[in-house]
């Protein structure tokens, strides 16, 4: 597997990068400028005369690069002996399959599931025929019930750093990091319907909270003030259990 982290390494290169030149690069490029501008909301909308599928793309391709190196700043603490299981609090937990290599949902260690789930998406990523980086490549039918998939997973490691990890985050001064890397994935989720209610129930009455002070406070810079109250809102999440099933 290719997402073992070092101990004590702060700083990750991304896995999987946009060629500079490219109409991807551009788009991302634009999307970049746009998320300097504070409003998330605006910055997840697709760019007027873009295609769908290529704006999920890139945006994919970042949301992956984004939790990799977020996650990867936490391994000296998301362990196997710390995190026997992959969960989100005490009422969720998830076991690996991506139907292929293992077709049977396994019960796996946190750092094993997030090292086997990020295998899985690069494997996604680099696959030309599912991800095509050249101009005049069509997408397949398929991509956007991939990338569904490959959101739906990524979640479940921001929902895993949030129940599990938040104190070492706070001690490291990610929170504002973190949030704002969050906040972006849910109204980029939001509007494009990729990630169903139920997949976000661990975080759901954060997200609430979350998403309900940008309404109260236009203008309000995207990851100020959201750490506070997370852990509350993070311990009182409800629901069942969650089993990662084949695609």
């Amino acid at each position: 597997m290719n997402f073992i982290f070092g101990k004590n390494n702060k700083t990750f290169r991304p896995k999987k990068s946009i060629q500079e030149g490219t109409h991807q690069y551009d788009l991302l490029q634009k999307a970049a400028k746009t998320l300097g501008s504070g409003d998330l909301r605006l910055a997840v909308r697709l760019p007027e005369g873009e295609d769908a599928n290529e704006w999920i793309a890139v945006n994919t391709v970042d949301f992956f690069n984004q939790i990799h190196m977020l996650y990867g700043t936490l391994t000296e603490f998301c362990t196997d002996a710390a995190c026997p299981v992959m969960s989100a609090g005490p009422k969720y937990e998830y076991h690996w399959a991506d139907g292929e290599k293992i077709k049977k949902p396994i019960k796996c260690t946190a750092p094993r599931y997030i090292d086997y789930l990020l295998t899985w998406v690069q494997s996604q990523l680099d696959d030309e025929t599912l991800f095509p980086s050249k101009i005049n490549v069509p997408f397949p039918k398929n991509f956007l019930s991939v990338a569904k998939t490959i959101l739906k997973r990524l979640f479940r490691i921001y929902a895993h750093i949030y129940h599990q990890h938040f104190k070492e985050v706070c001690e490291l001064k990610e929170e504002a990091h973190l949030n704002t890397s969050f906040k972006h994935f849910i109204y980029f989720v939001q509007e494009f319907n990729l990630v169903e209610r139920k997949e976000l129930a661990p975080l759901q009455e954060f997200i609430d909270r979350l998403t309900s002070r940008d309404s109260s406070r236009s203008g309000a810079s995207a990851g100020g003030g959201a750490a506070s109250g997370s852990g509350g809102a993070l311990a009182s999440a409800s629901g069942g259990s969650s089993v990662e099933q084949t695609q």
